[in-house]
């Protein structure tokens, strides 16, 4: 997201917008907002919606609060404002299903689709950041116990286990594809000139796999790490056990995926409703 911030300020000084305070300033606004957003968990723009902007104002109000009430500032600008506040939204997720689909439409004959059925594999078996997925290292996979050692926020490690057909794709990719790069660069996703893959070029990745299995969602690598969390909880994972899968520092940011998928209501349904049997 910084990249695309300085994209921006180079765009402002260029159309002659403004002057270098102006820009700097508009630098450092964007920058704070950029922040809160990475505490947040979310790391792309496309993920930004009005709830996490009516987050952020809802910051700004907070601390109009307290100069009123202790520091004696009289007005309050929020005030002109409505409230912001709202129901929690859940978050945005796929089926089992359309995962399946996304997974299995790729063809492991294909080197680039072998990649990327990789890539997605990998996001999904570890509810993986997309950060986290492109700062992967090779010796940050272990292919004997069947984890990887995952570096996330604050440079906090943690160990995440991936199931048997995720171990076969990524033992397939490294030993056909990813070995023609062995001396050129030590991460586990790289390009066609053996270069670490860009987030920005993942999830081009990611918007071309949905499209090409006819999923009718504006799909992100962060949905699937959603996706990850829910079916986990949906088939009796532990929270605090999914809370350490994910890295969450508080329960609470876990507690968001303990809504009810419609997959489990029609599951009630089916075998509780006397008019269903």
């Amino acid at each position: 997201m910084l990249e695309i911030l300085d994209q921006f300020i180079t765009y402002i000084k260029l159309a002659n917008s403004g002057s270098d305070k102006t820009a700097d300033a508009y630098y450092r606004d964007i920058k704070r907002f950029i922040d809160f957003l990475e505490q947040n968990d979310i790391h792309d723009f496309k993920e930004v919606d009005k709830n996490i902007v009516f987050d952020y104002i809802e910051v700004l109000r907070s601390f109009y609060h307290y100069l009123n009430r202790f520091m004696n500032v009289e007005n309050n600008p929020f005030m002109a404002f409505k409230s912001t506040k709202k129901a929690i939204k859940l978050p945005e997720f796929l089926t089992f299903d359309e995962i399946d689909s996304m997974i299995n439409v790729l063809d492991e004959d294909n080197e680039d689709e072998l990649r990327d059925k990789a890539i997605i594999s990998l996001l999904y078996a570890c509810g993986l950041r997309l950060s986290e997925l492109t700062s992967l290292h090779l010796d940050n996979i272990n292919f004997i116990d069947d984890y990887v050692i995952v570096t996330g926020k604050g440079n906090k490690q943690r160990l995440v286990p991936f199931y048997k057909e995720c171990h076969d794709i990524l033992v397939k990719y490294i030993n056909t594809v990813r070995i023609k790069y062995q001396k050129s660069d030590d991460h586990v996703f790289l390009n066609k000139n053996g270069k670490a893959l860009s987030n920005r070029y993942i999830q081009k990745i990611i918007d071309n796999i949905a499209l090409k299995a006819n999923i009718n969602k504006n799909v992100h690598p962060h949905m699937i790490r959603h996706s990850f969390a829910t079916h986990l909880l949906d088939n009796g994972a532990d929270l605090r056990v999914v809370q350490e899968l994910l890295g969450h520092e508080n329960l609470s940011t876990t507690q968001i995926y303990t809504h009810v998928t419609i997959d489990k209501l029609k599951k009630v349904i089916n075998d509780a409703h006397p008019r269903s049997k």
